[in-house]
């Protein structure tokens, strides 16, 4: 394992869940971190806690969707700690439902934060993670995009979140391969049931249908997406993690 001291990360979707789970595990492996989210509030809290435990932190408060948001996010963590090493595109929500008849709104809405708002991070962060590839301490930089057991399995009810989540793959693997060579990892992460928010944007009968799908078994944490994170991005330069399937034990499907 190498440590991130004296690199510097950026997490979207910092507010809350696996995004804020992570930023704290990778600040305890010695990563500056810009927490990037549009719940200032929530994002300072996090970064107090992160300071009290001797760490730093940079709130930045951005729409994952804007493109210039993001771009002015991904500047202000370079200004502020000189460099960016990894980063965790985690912003995404999930709006289940039927086709037919569906609120079209709500497909935009993912589509614009789970595709758009993945794409605009990428894009905005890849000269400056290239850059730190090419330098100690690691000569390795990290792009990791938080995905879903919904972009391997189709499912219905869940047509157009599963069309974003393949999306992410698709778009990782093309860029893995452009990239690879220049050491700048790009890795797949596709939990299964996390007990998170992230269903709690549906509506109500969408909801009771999420519950009854699920039943009672024991669902991942945030924490235990974190961990796997940080995992992979403190490897051995010569490791990538490509992609990582993670379920609770006892989902099926």
């Amino acid at each position: 394992m190498t440590r991130l001291d004296g690199t510097s990360a950026l997490i979207t979707g910092a507010s809350s869940g696996i995004g804020a789970a992570t930023a704290l595990a990778l600040a305890e492996q010695g990563a500056s971190v810009a927490l990037v989210a549009r719940r200032r509030d929530r994002l300072e809290e996090l970064a107090a806690r992160i300071i009290r435990a001797g760490g730093r932190a940079l709130v930045l408060e951005a729409d994952a969707s804007s493109r210039e948001e993001i771009e002015q996010a991904v500047t202000a963590t370079v200004g502020e700690f000189g460099r960016l090493d990894t980063v965790i595109a985690n912003a995404g929500v999930m709006l289940l439902g039927p086709v037919v008849e569906a609120p079209v709104d709500e497909w935009e809405r993912m589509i614009n934060i789970n595709v758009s708002g993945l794409l605009y991070t990428a894009h905005a962060s890849l000269p400056h993670l290239i850059s730190a590839a090419e330098q100690p301490p690691r000569n390795v930089a990290d792009l990791v995009l938080i995905s879903s057991v919904a972009g391997r399995v189709p499912r219905n009810g869940s047509g157009v979140y599963n069309a974003t989540k393949h999306a992410v793959g698709a778009f990782g693997e093309a860029l893995r391969q452009e990239v690879t060579k220049r050491h700048v990892r790009v890795s797949l992460v596709e939990p299964g049931a996390v007990d998170t928010e992230l269903r709690s944007h549906n509506r109500p009968e969408i909801q009771e249908s999420i519950r009854g799908r699920f039943g009672d078994i024991e669902r991942l944490e945030a924490q235990d997406i974190a961990e796997l994170i940080a995992y992979i991005v403190t490897r051995s330069r010569r490791v990538a993690i490509n992609e990582v399937l993670i379920r609770p034990t006892e989902q099926e499907g």
